[in-house]
């Protein structure tokens, strides 16, 4: 029966304003149509028929002018100006007669429109002395002007000059009388306005008062009802307003059986699910990437098991030294390793939006491309991921021996990482017991060949060069070689990175000059001139990797020259 009372009362302030809305819609139609129309006549009566008053006057000025050129054009014996005059003069006379015939015409229509109020004593008057100007004056003024035209006519210059006189004081008083009229009539046009700003006033406040009773009466009708709503309602805001803080602890207490009631019900079995669903969502987070699962959630075609294909940017990184590092540690001690050493080298992917595929062993892949960031940023955002990763490390041997409480570990831990970017197969990959959303292809496998062959040449990070062309303007980097990696029969010319473009430093611009040159005379087999670069390249940057690998091999080759098709590229025969 309550939960019957609460719908009948809510029924009835609905209704209430309905009504209360209904009424003050039709009376602000009503004014508003009363408004309009008065709007109409003052835009569409008075204003053009004291337009067409204005007309008179200037036609009538036009007129004379044209008569005054008819007699100058006569004198000097301009006939061609006499001609143009004369015609001027003769077209503007049938004007000035439409002009106030339409002025008296709308006049006429504004007295005989019941439906708004007007002066229509005043505008009768007027009426009647545009009538008695046209019919009267207008018509002596007609005359002189004919009798003028004869004169100008006969060449009796004498007597068109008398009759110019009579029709100058024709005209002023003719001019005279329409200005009285115009005056008059720009009266009432003043009149008209008014009356409509007035009744736009009173439609304003009309409508604001019925709106202000239609306000007050739906507050008086809510707060009948507000004390057996509004309580279990507030406590629900509450309760929504702690799940939106990610607070799920609480709950509502349920004070009434009806619909508020049992809406209090259903909001305390969701929260009980959102906690079940937090619990599962924190457990599983760490082991599913929180962006493949809101991917496969929100765009439900990524999931397809038969995959795609499209430019995926991939990353390896391997720890360098970990296996002499795990000879002497405790496995619970080698666990507290791979952690810090996984969570300082994710921390970089995760902020420049690359997904984590997967954990091998102390080895990351991860990757970049579509859906998650667009094809023109993924190697950018990897090769700053790998700038960061590698400006880690120094932390990262200064917190493993306080890890482990010792004063120093066994080996000294480093990275290697390598980045390739190419035509990918993306996609739900596994079988009906297990699926992975990831990558597969020749760009992995190259991203895993070019990791490992950071060990060859003693460097962190080689890139291959799609990967370079598409990060060079921001990138500084190295071309290191050309290699044909294990399982690839093309050779890739393979590239270091440096770090950002604007950070590179003397030294580190020497070294990449001298390298670059040495590179060059080794490719065309001019064996002391690449000893000597690579020499000058070891004194800008005492120790660089790249560049003492490659005088090792100047040295080996020296010895033992290569074959006569040699192409410069080296052929990597182990992982």
């Amino acid at each position: 029966m309550f939960r019957k009372s609460i719908r009948q009362k809510i029924v009835g302030i609905a209704t209430g304003l309905i009504i209360l809305a209904v009424i003050t819609s039709l009376l602000s139609m009503v004014l508003a149509s009363q408004v309009g129309h008065l709007l109409d006549e003052l835009t569409n009566r008075y204003i053009p028929a004291y337009g067409h008053l204005a007309r008179v006057n200037v036609r009538s000025l036009e007129r004379a002018l044209a008569m005054r050129r008819m007699m100058v054009a006569r004198m000097q014996a301009d006939e061609a100006g006499y001609a143009a005059a004369q015609k001027t003069f003769e077209e503007i006379a049938p004007i000035i007669k439409q002009e106030a015939d339409a002025a008296r015409k709308l006049i006429d229509a504004i007295i005989n429109d019941p439906r708004t109020p007007s002066d229509n004593a005043t505008l009768g008057r007027i009426d009647d002395r545009i009538d008695n100007i046209v019919n009267d004056l207008l018509v002596r003024l007609e005359d002189e002007n004919a009798t003028l035209l004869r004169q100008i006519e006969a060449r009796d210059i004498a007597a068109a000059k008398q009759t110019t006189i009579r029709s100058d004081a024709l005209r002023d008083e003719f001019n005279a009388r329409i200005d009285a009229v115009r005056a008059d009539m720009l009266s009432q046009v003043a009149s008209a306005a008014k009356t409509v700003t007035t009744a736009q006033q009173r439609t304003i406040i009309i409508s604001a008062v019925v709106t202000g009773i239609a306000a007050i009466l739906g507050f008086l009708f809510a707060m009948l009802v507000g004390s057996g709503i509004t309580r279990p309602v507030m406590k629900l805001l509450e309760g929504t307003r702690e799940v939106e803080a990610g607070r799920l602890d609480g709950s509502i207490t349920i004070t009434t059986q009806d619909e508020i009631g049992q809406l209090s019900a259903a909001f305390n079995r969701m929260i009980e699910t959102l906690r079940q669903n937090q619990r599962i969502r924190e457990t599983f987070g760490r082991y599913i990437n929180p962006r493949i699962a809101e991917g496969l959630l929100e765009q439900p075609a990524i999931a397809a098991t038969e995959g795609q294909r499209r430019i995926m940017t991939v990353m390896f990184c391997d720890m360098k030294g970990f296996t002499r590092l795990s000879e002497g540690v405790t496995p619970r001690g080698l666990v507290k390793i791979m952690n810090l050493y996984l969570s300082t080298m994710s921390e970089p992917i995760h902020a420049q939006r690359g997904i984590i595929d997967k954990y091998i062993g102390d080895a990351i892949m991860a990757y970049w491309g579509a859906p998650f960031i667009e094809e023109s940023e993924q190697a950018h955002l990897a090769s700053l991921a790998a700038i960061d990763m590698i400006g880690r490390v120094a932390q990262l041997r200064k917190e493993l021996p306080e890890l482990l409480g010792v004063r120093a570990i066994p080996a000294e831990c480093d990275v290697r990482i390598g980045i390739a970017t190419g035509e990918a197969l993306v996609g739900s990959i596994g079988s009906e017991f297990m699926m992975s959303y990831t990558v597969l292809g020749d760009t992995v496998n190259l991203a895993s060949r070019l990791e490992g062959a950071n060990k060859f040449y003693n460097s962190r990070c080689l890139i291959s060069e799609a990967t370079a062309a598409a990060c060079e303007p921001t990138i500084a980097l190295r071309e290191i070689d050309r290699l044909v990696v294990l399982g690839q029969t093309q050779q890739q010319t393979v590239f270091e990175i440096m770090g950002r473009t604007e950070e590179l430093t003397p030294a580190q611009a020497a070294l990449r000059q001298h390298y670059s040159d040495g590179l060059t005379a080794y490719r065309a087999q001019r064996w002391d001139d690449a000893a000597n670069a690579f020499a000058a390249a070891l004194a800008a940057v005492p120790g660089d990797g790249p560049t003492t690998a490659m005088m090792a091999r100047v040295a080996a080759l020296r010895q033992q020259p290569p074959a006569a098709d040699w192409d410069g590229a080296w052929h990597l025969e182990h992982k």
